[in-house]
């Protein structure tokens, strides 16, 4: 199942509901909350946008969307682009990624690892975490001989509710969290829920079956993932391959390297802390 075009539209909707600003929340840090979603709004084909496209986007006034940007322009986090009177992300936004990554304990030890499996058995390895209702690679790790129609590269969001790695998620998250998402995919995907609520729920028990689920979201690939919970930290680890193979029997090959990683990160994880 794929996404429609609309989705984006519907996503954006969703993280203003889903990470709905708490009562009392002062002025300072609404303005604060704002900026944000303003950067927020600066996806993979929007590169540039106006005032009006971000409060398209965003859903805030255009006055406050214009302030915003300026703000933003002076602290170096977005650039002006004349010709069209419109933004960019500045690459001061880029540094925040290179933090996030270099002082991420747990992709410093399963980075390795990660290879390591792809390389062996030649096939993609990928770790993600959630951010409101998608998935977010955090690292990919792409081995597979065969070359699959889109490539796949840290920062790039998936559909929580279409792929392994979401399903994964929804298992291990919070009870409260998954009702409000799964609540949230049954309103947005009305026209498909009859067949994608099932296909959500029969995730949901191969993993409280065996640890992991399936899916094979886009042509031709098929992937299997699994949960990890780091410090209270949810993550998502999957493997991928592009095959034409029967789904069922590339899923059982693929599973048990999937598990053994899981393991191995887990094991790695748990000797760094001790040491």
């Amino acid at each position: 199942m794929k996404q429609n075009a609309g989705d984006s539209s519907v996503r954006r909707a969703a993280g203003r509901v889903l990470d709905a600003p708490k009562p009392g929340i002062s002025a300072a840090n609404r303005s604060l909350e704002r900026g944000i979603e303003i950067l927020r709004a600066f996806r993979p084909g929007a590169a540039l946008l106006g005032n009006a496209e971000l409060a398209e986007r965003t859903g805030l006034p255009k006055s406050t969307v214009s302030r915003l940007t300026q703000t933003l322009v002076g602290i170096g986090m977005l650039q002006p682009d004349p010709p069209t009177r419109a933004y960019r992300l500045a690459p001061g936004v880029l540094s925040f990624a290179h933090s996030m990554r270099s002082g991420s304990t747990v992709l410093a030890i399963a980075s390795p690892l990660m290879r390591a499996t792809a390389e062996a058995n030649r096939i993609n390895v990928g770790l993600a975490a959630p951010d409101r209702d998608e998935m977010v690679y955090l690292e990919s790790i792409r081995y597979n001989r065969r070359p699959s129609l889109r490539s796949v590269v840290s920062g790039q969001r998936v559909p929580m509710e279409l792929t392994s790695l979401g399903r994964a998620y929804l298992f291990s998250a919070p009870e409260p969290r998954r009702k409000a998402l799964l609540g949230h995919f049954r309103r947005s995907r009305r026209a498909q829920w009859p067949t994608l609520g099932p296909e959500i729920d029969a995730s949901l028990r191969s993993m409280a079956e065996s640890d992991y689920c399936a899916a094979s979201w886009q042509p031709e690939v098929v992937a299997v993932a699994t949960s990890l919970i780091v410090h209270g930290a949810h993550y998502a680890l999957n493997v991928s391959v592009s095959t034409l193979d029967p789904v069922a029997e590339t899923v059982d090959a693929l599973a048990p390297r999937l598990l053994a990683l899981k393991g191995a990160i887990e094991h790695a994880l748990a000797r760094a802390s001790r040491e």
